[in-house]
């Protein structure tokens, strides 16, 4: 019952952000593509700019699952950072632990990707670690602790059962699926990581 409450929930957030955080919700927004609630097909007031940045931020955030106060944490560093801001802000959230097990095709949602961090089934480099905001450094593997591996989350993980409803694996990983091993061989770039997100509204947004 809780996990079709949590479904539910993200169906409902999906149509309001208007961008699928889930399998399903993707599923339930091509058949129903406008928003929640009894007026979700009215057409729309214009947005002022604040709303519009706001809602840009939201879906931001929704894409890595993080909290409000993680996300001002992270611009905080990308705007400290040389170089493009909102380039440097999702470059630095990919590199979040919970986002490449993503990526990699362990997980199928970053929700599932965040548990199996927590539950302490993921290693970097031989050592568990249990924070999703464990920031992967270029050069470190990614695996399943080896008395993990046997699991049946795991093992459809390996067989790719997930690689359908993810984007392809992008090039700043090297990914060996059927070992269940991933290894950051450098810094994303923007332009390769697969979220929705004009950036530049969500740097609007915090300098405001």
């Amino acid at each position: 019952m809780a996990n079709n409450t949590r479904a539910r929930r993200k169906v409902r957030i999906s149509r309001s952000l208007g961008i699928a955080l889930t399998p399903k919700a993707e599923k339930y927004m091509e058949r129903r593509p406008y928003g929640p609630g009894q007026h979700g097909r009215a057409r729309r007031k214009q947005d002022s700019d604040y709303a519009v940045r706001l809602r840009e931020k939201q879906r931001l955030r929704a894409q890595y699952g993080i909290r409000e106060a993680q996300m001002t944490r992270v611009f905080e560093e990308a705007r400290n950072t040389a170089g493009l801001t909102g380039e440097n802000l999702i470059e630095l959230l990919e590199m979040r632990l919970d986002a490449l097990v993503l990526r990699a095709g362990f997980a199928r949602t970053i929700a599932q990707a965040r548990q199996l961090v927590v539950h302490r089934h993921i290693m970097v480099d031989g050592k568990r670690v249990d924070r999703p905001s464990f920031r992967v450094a270029e050069g470190q593997l990614v695996h399943v602790h080896e008395r993990s591996e046997k699991m049946p989350p795991f093992q459809v993980a390996a067989a790719g059962a997930h690689r359908d409803v993810l984007p392809t694996v992008p090039a700043y990983l090297d990914v060996q699926l059927e070992k269940l091993q991933a290894r950051l061989v450098r810094r994303p770039k923007r332009a390769e990581v697969p979220v929705t997100c004009e950036e530049q509204l969500v740097v609007e947004y915090y300098a405001r």
